[in-house]
């Protein structure tokens, strides 16, 4: 007789549930139903532990225990996924609406009642199970289309050379207030040794094929970090970063609170955002003291369209391709005012990154786009060449959003 669960056989399943009878009988029927690796824990205060040893595909978590409550595991799970499709099925004797909503909200993709029902458990885990293996299957086949296969050894080396070294170096570029003339923020760059191997978006899209891109990142991030002690007051600085690597930033304190307000993370696409609700929840205390969100590459797609309704963002960027040739393009222009408007209800700040040629400025000034970067604006740059070296601008009068600053 086939066994509903076999296909998924080498997925790591870990059981979370004080009554240790309870659990025991679950991982007892998963086994039976073709789950190999099935693990179970009585004290919620191991979890995050646990989280890190199994690295699970999936949690059974019971709503009601003792010692750490049910809830704060579920934040620790999303800690734990940073952002990514880590499936939490709740098994709960308490059958009220209430008790359900808050485990849907804060972060269990799906909810069972106890007595549960064997067969329909098994269902469900099948399910969330296979929706797991989707998304793992969708991030491989986007990292292979990238590598070829005999580089992967090589590839490996170079970064952990950049991470045991720290040649790892950031350039500067400003962004203006396209009215006033105002710096009113710079986008930290990095930069590597060997330029031959291609442009830091290589660099990093190589590190996250070979496991590497969060170590990557971290270290580029705290290298940022440095550059605000020597910063002017006040200044405020652009940082790209992974899910991933922002719950570091979190855990790790390694920007203190204080410094927020001058802080905007740019998400990065390396790795895709698979649980938007997660990532919100998990940035939310930073963003109530101030830290800001950036949306890159609006303008270029559909799925940037997408990405901007689920992330919410406190900054929207113009992508270069909307840009570049703007002033020659009715559609070009009616897309950015679209955005403009947009940004306008939901009170964001747009950027206009990618300025490279007087008519593309002259026009974004007319559209009344706020603020703008490229190269006719001021080359990326160390820092204090950054300050200073900024191309004038033609000011034009436009309403400036007021809801948001950079």
């Amino acid at each position: 007789m086939t066994r509903p669960l076999e296909s998924y056989a080498g997925m790591s399943v870990l059981v979370v549930d004080d009554n240790r009878e309870d659990a025991e009988l679950l991982q007892q029927l998963l086994v039976r139903q073709g789950l190999e690796r099935v693990y179970t824990e009585t004290d919620s205060r191991k979890v995050s532990r646990l989280l890190a040893r199994h690295n699970p595909d999936l949690v059974l978590l019971a709503l009601r225990m003792s010692h750490v409550d049910s809830f704060e595991v579920l934040a620790q799970i999303r800690k734990f996924a940073a952002g990514g499709y880590l499936p939490v099925l709740v098994l709960t004797e308490d059958t009220t609406t209430v008790a359900r909503n808050r485990a849907l909200v804060e972060g269990a993709q799906d909810f069972l009642t106890k007595p549960v029902d064997t067969t329909e458990v098994v269902l469900r885990i099948a399910n969330l199970l296979q929706t797991r293996e989707l998304y793992a299957t969708l991030r491989y086949l986007t990292a292979v289309q990238t590598q070829p296969g005999g580089e992967h050894a090589e590839i490996l080396a170079r970064i952990q050379d950049v991470l045991q070294h720290k040649t790892l170096t950031h350039v500067f570029q400003p962004i203006q207030d396209l009215k006033t003339g105002a710096i009113v923020g710079h986008e930290a760059l990095s930069r590597f040794p060997h330029p031959s191997f291609g442009g830091p978006g290589r660099w990093f899209e190589d590190a996250f094929n070979v496991g590497l891109g969060v170590d990557l990142e971290w270290l580029a991030a705290t290298s940022v970090m440095t550059y605000f002690d020597s910063a002017p007051p006040e200044m405020v600085l652009t940082v790209n970063m992974s899910p991933a690597t922002v719950m570091h930033l979190v855990e790790n304190e390694l920007c203190p609170p204080a410094l927020w307000p001058r802080l905007v993370i740019e998400l990065t696409e390396q790795v895709p955002v698979e649980d938007y609700p997660a990532l919100e929840r998990a940035l939310a205390p930073m963003r109530s003291q101030g830290v800001r969100l950036s949306a890159d590459d609006m303008g270029s797609g559909y799925a940037g369209f997408r990405h901007l309704l689920r992330l919410r963002p406190d900054i929207i960027k113009l992508d270069i391709s909307l840009i570049a040739g703007i002033e020659s393009s009715r559609e070009q222009q009616a897309l950015a005012r679209a955005l403009l408007a947009f940004a306008s209800e939901v009170g964001a700040q747009v950027i206009a990154e990618g300025i490279e040629e007087p008519a593309e400025l002259t026009t974004l000034q007319d559209l009344g786009v706020p603020w703008g970067q490229g190269y006719l604006i001021g080359l990326p740059a160390p820092l204090a060449e950054s300050v200073s070296a900024v191309g004038a601008i033609r000011p034009r009068a436009h309403t400036t959003l007021a809801t948001a600053r950079l």
